[in-house]
């Protein structure tokens, strides 16, 4: 399953992590062309370019003045240390350093070059025109120009969206990955649960069941599953119980047949012996002879239920009203039992089965007169429950121990005085061989309760 889960995943990887890519791609392209701020970036080009030309006529303007001072063609201003407090700052600047010269820009904006050089104690000075061009007002308009470019540059909402654009898709993606990590393992959980259950199935543990709770396909194929696990436990059980059944039908038959052959020559002979010995102390021989009569009466009314028990009738089935059947066979035992209240819930829909009708009537009189005898209240319950007919009979008695409860259905376990333990294997043979079974359940009217399933016609 955890192959199955990561196949899951890398389907979705494949799926998903190429397109993804693609339109980051062309959404980041797209962006880069509407963003495109290129008012800015020709300010920067073109502040670059003024500033490089501001300074090649500078230098070049430079070199000229300090050619022509040195050549003599342009007049200079001698500065004496006389009157040095009237002197132009760079001039007194130039006086205070080491430097041998100095060039400075004066005039309106700047439009003038000032050439400064030390003799001594003394500062000449040369001076030439800048033809117009103010030089302060151009420092000062490319300083303007750097400042605008930078808060431009500073606020570039290209790489903000494009950055905000690929976290947001990494974003999206990541979440998307873990949906489908848990999406996958709430698939592959049950699957790996519904696997794990049929290996438990195949190797004997019927009883295993797995949790249901899903209301997809995965929950139905675990109620098929929990299902057909409850009918092969079933099938097991009642295949197990029908093993164990066989074994005492042989016994018994053993037994009835052995026990036949025994009581038969006995009562025969203690009848014969009644007969010829009746004229001497005929009290007493009478007397003796109904005694063994009665008791090998009782004996083979024995043998007949050990060869009730042992023979496998025929089965004939066909549909029975089972409200009809119910009411009968209680109609029948009230006679003789008219201390017991007898009631009765029936379904409305008139449930019918298909069983044979002699074996469920022998079941009914079973269970009805094993009711009758163990309390004063009798009910019967019929009703239709996915596709099978069930009847239910409950009594008042004092109910059955944990003990009886074990071992109910065994034959010759008897918990009743007078009883034989047979009438209960009896009844479970036959709704066996109906297609159905016997089960024991809690009783309504406090006592002991019995459900009895079969196929619905």
């Amino acid at each position: 399953m955890h192959r199955l889960r990561n196949k899951l995943i890398l389907v979705f990887l494949v799926a998903t992590l190429a397109p993804l890519l693609v339109t980051v791609r062309i959404s980041v392209s797209l962006l880069q062309r509407s963003l495109n701020y290129s008012s800015a970036r020709e300010l920067d080009e073109l502040s670059r370019s003024l500033e490089q030309t501001g300074r090649e006529l500078y230098q070049h303007t430079c070199a000229e003045l300090k050619r022509d001072a040195h050549s003599g063609r342009v007049p200079k201003t001698i500065y004496a240390p006389s009157n040095a407090p009237d002197w132009p700052a760079p001039a007194r600047e130039l006086l205070d350093s080491n430097e041998p010269e100095r060039f400075a820009l004066s005039g309106d904006g700047g439009n003038t070059l000032n050439y400064y050089v030390r003799h001594r104690d003394e500062i000449w000075a040369y001076s030439t025109s800048l033809h117009g061009i103010q030089m302060d007002q151009l420092a000062f308009q490319f300083r303007q120009a750097r400042a605008v470019v930078e808060r431009a540059e500073s606020r570039d909402l290209r790489r903000g969206f494009t950055y905000t654009l690929v976290l947001l898709a990494a974003v999206i993606w990541i979440v998307a990955l873990a949906a489908v990590t848990f999406w996958t393992h709430r698939i592959s959980r049950p699957i790996q649960q519904l696997t794990r259950g049929l290996s438990q199935v195949a190797a004997g543990h019927l009883e295993h069941r797995v949790e249901p709770g899903r209301d997809d396909e995965v929950g139905t194929a675990i109620a098929a599953f929990n299902h057909m696990a409850a009918e092969l436990q079933h099938s097991r059980e009642r295949l197990v119980y029908v093993t164990r059944l066989e074994s005492w039908q042989a016994l018994a038959r053993k037994m009835a047949h052995e026990i036949k052959n025994s009581l038969t020559p006995i009562r025969l002979t203690m009848e014969e012996i009644g007969v010829r010995f009746a004229s001497h102390d005929a009290g007493f021989l009478q007397q003796a002879t109904q005694i063994v009569v009665d008791e090998v009466t009782s004996l083979e009314r024995r043998v007949r239920a050990f060869t009730e028990l042992g023979n496998e009738p025929p089965v004939c089935p066909r549909a029975i009203d089972i409200n009809q059947l119910l009411e009968e066979r209680i109609a029948l035992l009230k006679t003789a039992h008219p201390e017991v209240d007898y009631s009765l819930r029936l379904a409305h829909e008139r449930p019918c089965a298909m069983a044979d009708e002699d074996l469920i009537k022998g079941v009914l009189t079973n269970l009805l007169e094993n009711a009758a005898q163990a309390g004063t209240s009798v009910l019967g319950i019929t009703s239709i429950d996915h596709g099978r007919v069930k009847i239910e009979v409950h009594d008042s008695g004092p109910g059955l121990s944990d003990l009886a409860r074990l071992t109910l259905f065994e034959p010759t376990i008897s918990f009743k005085t007078g009883g034989m333990g047979l009438g209960l294997s009896i009844a479970k043979k036959s709704a066996v061989l109906s297609g159905g079974e016997i089960e024991l359940v809690d009783g309504e009217l406090g006592g002991a309760g019995f459900r009895v399933f079969l196929p619905a016609a």
